[in-house]
């Protein structure tokens, strides 16, 4: 039977929703829909930069990391940022490359949130 470990993030929302930033269940970890915290009012590149940044810390803190990442979806408010974000998202997975999700929302639960990113990624053995 696989053991589950809850992994709080920094959001300020997970009290109120009652999420976790990631869930570790076995060897693999599933990181929430996780926004740019700390960032709200930057560029689109900037936040995705922070999202990643925050995801690849959850990961971590699992026992994986943004290398073993294996799929990930990406909500963007406004179709014209896919390619800034598209660039990030390159930077963080140039060589694993990630079965990968764009889909555009009408918005997010922060409205000055341009982007949201969600993960899967494994533990090797």
């Amino acid at each position: 039977m696989s053991t589950r470990t809850n992994i709080p993030g920094e959001s300020p929302y997970e009290p109120i929703i009652g999420f976790s930033r990631a869930v570790r269940i076995g060897n693999h970890v599933y990181v929430a829909g996780t926004g740019p915290v700390g960032c709200d009012d930057a560029e689109v590149a900037e936040q995705t930069d922070q999202c990643l940044t925050i995801i690849a810390a959850a990961l971590k803190e699992a026992g994986s990391s943004i290398e073993h990442v294996y799929r990930t979806r990406i909500y963007l408010t406004q179709c014209n940022d896919w390619e800034a974000v598209g660039r990030i998202h390159g930077k963080f997975f140039s060589i694993t490359r990630p079965a990968a999700t764009m889909v555009v929302v009408s918005g997010l639960l922060n409205p000055t949130w341009k982007v949201q990113i969600e993960a899967d990624a494994f533990i090797p053995d």
